[in-house]
């Protein structure tokens, strides 16, 4: 079986992955707030909201299987936030230190810079969350923030650590109009 990591846009068919991936995260770890996972119906309701945006949303596949996904979403619904993301990476339990988080999130960068967005952020639960913190760092990022207590999950207090990376001028020069 070929290591390779192969990026593409997520389709209907990969959300067993998906779902079986999110759960994971949802159910012993910090990375997401939620407590009860989602459905398979319910990831494909939110990836369509992502997808009708025309916002990236991708999967990594090794061997054929689903590795991870990551993609991007609104960061606040107000016009001013307009070009600003939010991005939103998990791989695969068995697929990890394999390079696929990190390939996933350049690619993320690559296609959200292309599209024109100016800045990318990163809500990462729990200060504790070395990898999360270490591969958004990896791909430019900088902590700009931490909320303190934000979430209470697994029996404790959880903080919400803000990560954030300029995507094309940044803020260097005013977004092209729309």
């Amino acid at each position: 079986m070929s290591d390779k990591i192969h990026i593409r846009p997520a389709m209907e068919r990969d959300f067993a992955s998906i779902q079986s991936i999110y759960a994971h995260y949802v159910l012993t770890g910090l990375a997401s707030f939620e407590i009860d996972p989602p459905d398979r119906e319910e990831m494909v309701e939110r990836w369509r909201i992502v997808r009708d945006r025309q916002h990236p949303y991708l999967v990594a596949e090794i061997g054929g299987q689903v590795a991870g996904y990551a993609y991007a979403s609104v960061y606040r619904n107000r016009p001013a936030y307009n070009h600003t993301l939010e991005n939103s990476v998990y791989v695969s339990p068995d697929f990890q230190r394999r390079g696929v988080g990190r390939t996933l999130l350049n690619h993320l960068i690559d296609i959200c810079a292309e599209a024109g967005f100016r800045q990318m952020v990163a809500v990462i639960g729990d200060l504790a969350n070395d990898p999360s913190i270490n591969l958004h760092k990896s791909c430019g990022f900088k902590q700009v923030g931490l909320l303190s207590s934000t979430g209470f999950k697994h029996g404790r207090w959880v903080d919400s650590v803000i990560m954030q990376r300029a995507l094309g001028d940044g803020d260097t020069s005013p977004p092209s109009s729309e």
